[in-house]
């Protein structure tokens, strides 16, 4: 959608709004459609969820691989559809459609500093619009292409309290700490290739992966708790379930702490395969003499 022209984004911006008192099977119907669809139509996407699926899962089948692919494009395409939901309901049917299973921990500010390892799992935005229901977050923000589909992402994040937004390009550490320091919690998306300069090569899925070791200097610089977020997508609506602060975090070395992390997302991940986000390229950088497999 990024990559629409301005009028067709806003063309679909209003498309999606519409569906926005659907109920959720109806959109869920209409989204197994389109997904199934864009998975023919977006043959690079497809081509790099193929890619990651043969890494992560070499036990599967080939169709195995191509029916999980589908499935994923599905859930994406559900997950973009319910962003109608999430611009236009009141927060009351949000939080029904939106249920967190520990919404305690969100909240609880007496133990602050608190980083949310918040994976890219296909429910991740509701998570985030309606964790924000009752709680004010730090934010690390990518711009898309389309400033329409931009200005609209932005405005469904900042619904209620507004998100404290820090910038991917030229990222600002000192105001990420300022925050955490504050008592806002930070939402932090760790699971992307940050390229050779910025990573450190730790294991997902048994393949060694480029990860940006954040979550353990932010927790070492700060004291912060880290826990774990995941938005399951269900048949109704969402199931966020926010697992208890990891313990013995930060451990023996950043690269030991950088390795668990991407444990945690695996466990998630072989759980909900389907709804995981295969699209992007998690192995572009490789270690040195190893071809990309994309």
């Amino acid at each position: 959608m990024a990559g629409l022209r301005t009028p067709a984004a806003r063309a679909a911006i209003a498309l999606i709004e519409a569906t926005a008192r659907w109920q959720p099977r109806t959109r869920a119907a209409l989204a197994r459609a389109i997904g199934g669809l864009l998975w023919w139509l977006i043959v690079p996407r497809r081509r790099v969820t193929l890619a990651n699926l043969r890494l992560c899962f070499p036990a599967l089948t080939e169709a195995e691989r191509r029916r999980l692919g589908r499935r994923c494009f599905q859930s994406m395409a559900r997950a973009l559809l319910d962003h109608g939901a999430l611009a236009r309901l009141p927060a009351a049917e949000l939080e029904a459609l939106v249920r967190f299973d520990r919404r305690p921990l969100l909240a609880d500010r007496s133990q602050r500093p608190l980083i949310i390892v918040a994976p890219h799992f296909a429910g991740l935005n509701a998570a985030a619009v309606v964790g924000s229901i009752a709680v004010g977050v730090i934010s690390i923000y990518a711009r898309t292409r389309n400033p329409a589909w931009d200005a609209w992402l932005l405005a469904i994040r900042n619904r209620f309290h507004p998100h404290r937004l820090v910038a991917r390009e030229g990222f600002d550490l000192r105001a990420v700490v300022r925050g955490l320091k504050e008592g806002l919690p930070l939402f932090y998306l760790p699971d992307q290739d940050p390229g050779e300069r910025n990573g450190i090569f730790v294991p997902f899925f048994g393949v060694p992966t480029a990860t940006l070791p954040m979550v353990s200097r932010l927790a070492r610089l700060t004291g912060a708790r880290v826990l774990l977020l995941v938005a399951e997508m269900t048949d109704e609506g969402y199931v966020v379930h926010l697992e208890g602060p990891w313990t013995d975090f930060p451990g023996a070395s950043i690269e030991a702490d950088t390795a668990r992390m991407n444990a945690e997302i695996e466990r998630w991940a072989r759980r909900l395969p389907e709804q995981y986000f295969w699209t992007h390229k998690r192995f572009k950088t490789r270690p040195a003499g190893e071809r990309s497999p994309y």
